[in-house]
């Protein structure tokens, strides 16, 4: 795992060095093995099923920064110690973890850069 800092309600710095590649980053998020349509929806046509537990990804690009998606993916409890999203980029201090996810992140750090990618090309 890449090391990464926190500042404020944000990780500046990309966990591979470069930008990700926002087709990828599609690809995962509408992928249900991913869990993202799972609890959200978005501009997804071709997913029949979406959830609607957490907020709509339409327009997360113009709701956050680069940042600020990276930290929600990478550690969203740092944010709020309550919320149901997993942390797709820890492996400490986490309790209810599936014996196969056990000390490996459930997303790489270039998985997570390719969501942000994506995440950010959904301005409106």
């Amino acid at each position: 795992m890449q090391p990464y800092t926190v500042v404020g309600d944000a990780i500046s710095a990309s966990l591979t060095g470069t930008k990700g590649d926002a087709t990828h980053g599609r690809a995962l998020v509408v992928e249900r093995s991913s869990t993202c349509i799972l609890c959200h929806s978005g501009p997804f046509p071709e997913q029949a099923f979406q959830g609607d537990l957490a907020p709509n990804l339409s327009g997360s690009g113009g709701r956050w920064s680069e940042g600020q998606l990276r930290l929600r993916l990478v550690d969203a409890a740092h944010l709020n110690a309550a919320t149901i999203m997993p942390s797709y980029y820890r492996v400490d201090g986490l309790t209810r973890v599936g014996a196969s996810w056990r000390g490996k992140p459930i997303l790489s750090a270039e998985q997570i850069e390719d969501v942000v990618a994506y995440l950010m090309t959904l301005k409106n």
